[in-house]
């Protein structure tokens, strides 16, 4: 069945001329349920390094399973994985001539290779794999190489010809003494002590309490040892903070600063802990959900129709539905339609719409043009006109609105129901630009396919320029993907905009993660200006004892897991999430709002957020926090959790918090929080979300170390332009402001769009 579909999808495929990647050239296998398949994938096998892996999704919407790369050609890299599970158990059935969905990489950090002396690698059953690439380029070095093969009985020992070939000594342990020592990979340890080799440092990979006992191993024998953590990864890009160890004092994501670490600093026991949360949610199945139709109940003050709560509730279908013809010519017939010198709502929007002029052409019903204006400003509409925080931007200075009798026009909801007629008219016409080389401006890189990165895309190749995005995540739309749920914000909505932006020539590559599977030396030679809109990508915990308990989320996991890999359909897809009974969400912004009211719909019987502030204080959208409410969910107003507290399987039972008090305003102008001293309680939950906020991601800033970053390890860009301290690049959004909106991603797109051109116009030749 695969090869039938995936050869058609190929034939498909080049005829359009797109190239396909990912295809298997070889499938072998090496034991009971353990193969060797190599891939085609040339870019990731130019970089590759040992130590290193990939994220491979067999399908749309598999789930992304962390592979080491064992060995490469000059367009191939190999993998060996195991079936244990639903994922890899797909992944067994392609053969010769399939492809993977998608193969991101390489990710992690390259082993440490050196001449040391004596060197001992351990692996252990399906760990051999990875120690392979370790072992030759050690062996490479001048090493002498002591290898260890273990595994439960002779009939599931791989790669022993290889090893054999390599290794100065070769010890095999099997559990059932079928075949070498009897024992385990441990006992190998002693015996090449014991017969007098002085080991200077060694690597271990395999199963975690393998590891662990090797660790111990290595400690009594006295010489240091290097192990590969390959926890439970969601993205592999360090963006979700779901593969976090304890590695000494620190909190470490396995797939950034590792994925090896010093053994005897890791904390075991937590790890193993969290390896097992999700073994019962795989076990299970879940019924397929019911599909209900929606009741449309016109609303009274607000005349938009929405889901009833008690339905929406339980389901992840959008929301509000939008206005119709005659509610959204109505609804445009309140516009005053201000004078220039009292127009104050352009004013609100950060870039900068016609508002007037999109709405006197819906209400004098010239669809058309109402769309041509909005789309000449606003090249993602259809998203804008859902998320963006209209009441403190467009309609918050909205004449009518100040008047204080009337409510603001709903400007997003028109917005929206433009944008949504538009995107049905384009489905039936094919307007796609064609670039060539001599009809091209220059050529732009753009790292990121989030709201500013799609932005300036759109923008540049608007006026003539080839730009090409690259995104590390298997699909486009950064934020707008893995953040936002499909009530707020259908994906289909979502890959509409993008299909728009592509059909103005813009080329968009999934899977590469700059600075690993491309540098950005190879970008500045091929391209004449970057623009980087990665957004900021690392989750912000608490700090507060029991964090890594299992039940703990980030908000970027938890909606990535949500989102991104519809985990809400589990097991319909492959990726799944923990469901909570009793939930607990901390945080005042739109993402804590999402996360409570997406883990009510995933079928939590309670719900609770706390904040440090009050109500008043809070950054959250009054729409969305409405919504909340309606829906059931708890609030609890200036409360801090301090301590998560767990049971011996290392589970969630409770999260203890604290009463605050209100003091003097701090840097952001709110009131700063002061705890209140002995006014702990604890809630119950097996479930907590921690939604305060991200940091800089590092994978891309690692990488180009010459960008100027700011105290807050964000990129420093011109406010104006984007410009930052490296010429011919620019960047915008998240990862210059830290956390913000859509809009003003977008924003900062535009500005540094028509920067670009600027400067690209003025140039002769490439950097």
């Amino acid at each position: 069945m695969h090869y039938w579909k995936n050869t058609l999808e190929k034939i498909l495929k080049k005829n359009k001329g797109v190239e396909v990647l990912f295809e298997i050239s070889e499938k072998k296998k090496l034991a009971q349920d353990v193969y060797s398949v190599w891939v085609e994938a040339p870019k990731i096998a130019a970089h590759a390094q040992p130590g290193q892996f990939v994220i491979v999704i067999a399908e749309e919407d598999g789930e992304r399973i962390p592979l080491t790369i064992v060995d490469k050609t000059e367009d191939n890299i190999r993998l060996i994985f195991q079936v244990v599970g639903k994922s890899t158990r797909k992944m067994a059935t392609f053969e010769n001539g399939d492809s993977f969905a998608h193969v991101v990489g390489p990710l992690g950090s390259p082993s440490e290779i050196d001449y040391y002396g004596t060197v001992l690698l351990i692996g252990g059953g399906i760990g051999v794999a990875p120690i392979l690439p370790i072992l030759k380029a050690l062996k490479e070095k001048g090493n002498r190489v002591i290898s260890i093969m273990g595994a439960r009985t002779a009939d599931l020992l791989i790669l022993e010809d290889e090893f054999s070939q390599f290794s100065d000594k070769l010890i095999i342990t099997t559990d059932d003494g079928s075949k070498g020592m009897k024992g385990l990979v441990t006992d190998g340890m002693k015996k090449v002590v014991s017969d007098g080799e002085e080991i200077d440092k060694a690597w271990a990979i395999g199963p975690v309490i393998m590891m662990k006992f090797a660790t111990k191993t290595a400690q009594e024998l006295g010489f240091p040892i290097i192990v590969s953590l390959n926890p439970i990864m969601v993205d592999g890009t360090g963006m979700c903070g779901g593969c976090r160890v304890t590695v000494g004092d620190n909190v470490k994501f396995a797939c950034v600063d590792g994925p090896e670490f010093e053994g005897e600093l890791v904390e075991w026991d937590e790890l193993l802990k969290r390896l097992g949360q999700y073994k019962v949610e795989e076990k299970s199945s879940l019924e397929e959900k019911k599909k209900k139709r929606p009741k449309k109940i016109l609303r009274n003050k607000v005349p938009v129709k929405k889901q009833p709560p008690e339905e929406r509730k339980h389901n992840f279908r959008e929301v509000a539905y939008g206005y119709c013809l005659e509610e959204a010519m109505m609804e445009a017939d309140r516009c005053l339609q201000c004078p220039d010198s009292a127009y104050n709502c352009i004013e609100g929007c950060p870039v900068g719409i016609d508002i007037r002029g999109f709405i006197r052409e819906l209400r004098d019903g010239n669809l058309t043009k109402s769309a041509e204006i909005l789309k000449s400003y606003n090249n993602l509409p259809a998203i804008c006109g859902r998320v963006c925080p209209q009441e403190n931007q467009c309609e918050g200075v909205c004449t009518l609105g100040k008047s204080g009798a009337f409510e603001p026009v709903a400007i997003g909801r028109l917005e929206r129901f433009v944008a949504d007629w538009e995107r049905v008219q384009r489905s039936n016409q094919k307007n796609n630009i064609q670039l060539t080389e001599n009809n091209i401006k220059g050529k732009v890189a753009v790292v990121g396919a989030g709201p500013a990165g799609l932005t300036v895309a759109a923008d540049l190749a608007k006026i003539g320029y080839y730009v090409k995005i690259f995104e590390a995540l298997h699909k486009p739309g950064g934020v707008l993907t893995y953040g936002i749920p499909e009530f707020r914000l259908p994906k289909e909505i979502v890959f509409e905009e993008v299909e728009y932006v592509k059909s103005l020539g813009v080329e968009i590559e999934t899977d590469v993660v700059v600075g690993k599977t491309i540098t950005i030396d190879e970008m500045k030679e091929e391209f004449d200006a970057i623009f980087i809109g990665t957004g900021a990508g690392t989750p912000k915990f608490l700090n507060i004892p029991g964090e890594n308990l299992n039940g703990v989320y980030s908000s970027s996991e938890f909606l990535t897991r949500v989102n991104l890999m519809k985990a809400y359909e589990f097991p319909l897809v492959d990726t799944p999430v923990k469901i909570g009974k009793h939930v607990v969400v901390v945080g005042g912004g739109n993402v804590a709002m999402d996360a409570s009211r997406s883990a009510l719909r995933l079928g939590a019987e309670a719900v609770t957020v706390v904040y440090r502030r009050t109500e008043q204080e809070m950054p959250a959208r009054k729409e969305e926090y409405e919504n909340a409410v309606e829906e059931g969910i708890n609030f609890m107003w200036l409360t801090n959790p301090i301590e998560c507290k767990g049971n011996e399987k290392g589970e969630l039972t409770s999260v203890v918090c604290q009463k605050m008090k209100l003091g003097e305003p701090d840097s952001s102008g709110r009131r700063r929080p002061i705890p209140i001293e002995n006014s702990y309680f604890e809630i119950p939950a097996d479930l907590f979300i921690v939604a305060i906020g991200q940091e800089s991601n590092k994978v891309l800033l690692n990488a180009f170390p010459e960008l100027k970053l700011n105290k807050w390890g964000y990129i420093e860009a011109d406010p104006v332009t984007g410009a930052t301290s490296v010429e011919g690049v620019w960047a915008g959004g998240d990862i210059v402001t830290g956390a913000a909106t859509v809009i003003e991603a977008m924003g900062a797109g535009k500005r540094s769009a028509k920067a670009i051109d600027e400067y690209i116009s003025s140039k002769v030749g490439k950097f």
